[in-house]
């Protein structure tokens, strides 16, 4: 393997081409894996181009979302999001009727295991509704296991690792539907926040205005849109296996005074079954434990049931820094 050197600093998110880790020449290899390293180090988030999902079937998750958000709002309401949980139609994260609301419409869904999945939340309206999410989620699938492979590679680890580590990955979409907002300096789109996931794919509606945020050294940093791209940022469950190499950046979505805003989002992640911690490639006398050994399925009940609040939920797993 070529040995890895640091690129310099970028001020802007990388832009990952796929094509040129999965078909590219040697050097071409070389040069993206240096990107995505650096990418994962100092961003927790890339573009990826070239991913190999059909742009029609893009077309046609962003159809079908837009459809199920412009029904009554009677019909939406056949598929509630119950307090405490994360699918259906609602909103997330709400805790008490005193707290300050996000302006965001959200419909989730459980994908896989079947286990996770609940059939009563899959709306028969549009008709084409839940055929294009298997289709399109069986893609982002794909594309998350080729974006793994090369995360621990450009990591110095066999490529299979996170696949054979992870067991049956859970995996779940998210629809957001930002309408229109009169005072957009009042209120967010998303509370900042980092994902729970060990990667998250987030599609952004075609022509839509830049609404993803970055927090890079203490500023909002505004994502703007590629066409055709996938943004893929890490989730606190790299940033636990890689020791805090690879970190989870908190983000956050913004609204718009004119113009709603439409955003498709899949979570991937270990099966609830097995226990997560730092890798032991990943921890060594100058950089010891930063988290501890936990269930995964316990640091999920434990994110859903908590308000997002920046990247608190990672104190979960945080191990106490020694006092001398």
């Amino acid at each position: 393997m070529l040995p890895i050197t640091p690129l310099p600093f970028s001020s802007s998110i990388p832009i990952i081409d796929l094509t040129k880790l999965m078909k590219g020449n040697k050097e071409e290899f070389h040069y993206e894996i240096l990107k995505l390293s650096a990418s994962c180090e100092e961003w927790g988030f890339f573009q990826v181009i070239n991913h190999g999902i059909d742009l029609d079937l893009l077309e046609k998750i962003e159809k079908v979302a837009m459809e199920f958000f412009m029904l009554p709002v009677e019909e939406k309401q056949k598929y509630p999001m119950a307090p405490g949980t994360v699918q259906g139609y609602g909103q997330a994260f709400v805790f008490s009727e005193d707290q300050k609301l996000d302006w965001c419409n959200m419909f989730a869904l459980g994908l896989v295991p079947h286990s996770i999945r609940n059939p009563k939340l899959w709306p028969t309206n549009p008709p084409m509704f839940s055929d294009t999410v298997e289709t399109y989620s069986t893609e982002i699938r794909k594309l998350c296991k080729h974006l793994l492979q090369f995360i621990a590679v450009s990591l110095g680890l066999n490529g299979d690792v996170f696949e054979e580590m992870f067991g049956e990955s859970v995996q779940a979409i998210r629809m957001n539907y930002y309408p229109a907002c009169p005072r957009p300096d009042l209120v967010l789109g998303l509370s900042p926040h980092s994902d729970g996931s060990a990667l998250t794919v987030l599609q952004q509606g075609k022509g839509n205005a830049a609404g993803l945020q970055i927090l890079k050294n203490n500023t909002w940093v505004p994502i703007q849109p590629v066409p055709n791209a996938l943004v893929i940022n890490i989730g606190d469950t790299i940033e636990v296996l890689t020791n805090g190499r690879y970190k989870s950046s908190e983000h956050r979505a913004v609204t718009h005074k004119q113009k709603d805003r439409l955003s498709i989002v899949t979570f991937y992640a270990p099966s609830y079954d097995i226990e997560i911690g730092p890798m032991a490639e990943m921890v060594d006398e100058i950089s010891p434990s930063k988290y501890r050994r936990y269930n995964h399925g316990e640091y999920s009940r434990h994110y859903v049931t908590n308000k997002l609040q920046g990247k608190k939920t990672l104190d979960f797993a945080k191990i106490a820094p020694k006092t001398i």
